[in-house]
């Protein structure tokens, strides 16, 4: 397995976050367009990695970078390991992967969310050494109206 940071969209790289998105959200009509791919991989402020074998890519995760008063800071986001792929450590080698590629460019923290019933994916976050914070997360929506 090889681990790989996106640097182009391609056809197949498209077809691939349209099938993993939908197993991380629940919602087989909402995955991102080529366009969206685009924008984020050439963020200066994210890195799209994903976990290939035989070009075929079975998993991806997200670091989401940002600089604040307090330091640089990080969030992990979107790990999603195709359904046929489990088990096999793809989540630990792309988790690793990012965490590694965050301290390489000076990252303090990093943190991340995970929904309680995503058993497994938050034993993997502990094994891998996060810690549970105490703390509250809060989200505003703004409505889907364009203003």
């Amino acid at each position: 397995m090889k681990i790989e940071q996106l640097t182009h969209i391609d056809d197949a790289v498209l077809k691939a976050f349209q099938k993993l998105i939908p197993q991380l959200t629940g919602n087989p009509e909402r995955y991102p367009t080529r366009e969206e791919l685009e924008k984020l991989i050439q963020s200066e402020n994210t890195m799209v990695f994903v976990a290939k074998e035989n070009d075929e890519i079975l998993g991806t995760v997200t670091l989401a970078l940002y600089q604040i008063p307090s330091g640089t800071k990080a969030w992990i986001e979107d790990v999603v390991v195709d359904e046929s792929a489990r088990g096999i450590g793809v989540s630990v080698a792309l988790m690793k992967h990012a965490l590694d590629a965050a301290r390489n460019i000076g990252v303090e923290k990093v943190d991340l969310t995970s929904q309680p019933f995503r058993v497994a994916a938050n034993n993997l976050y502990v094994k891998l050494g996060f810690e549970l914070r105490e703390t509250n997360v809060y989200r505003y929506k703004f409505d889907s109206v364009a203003r």
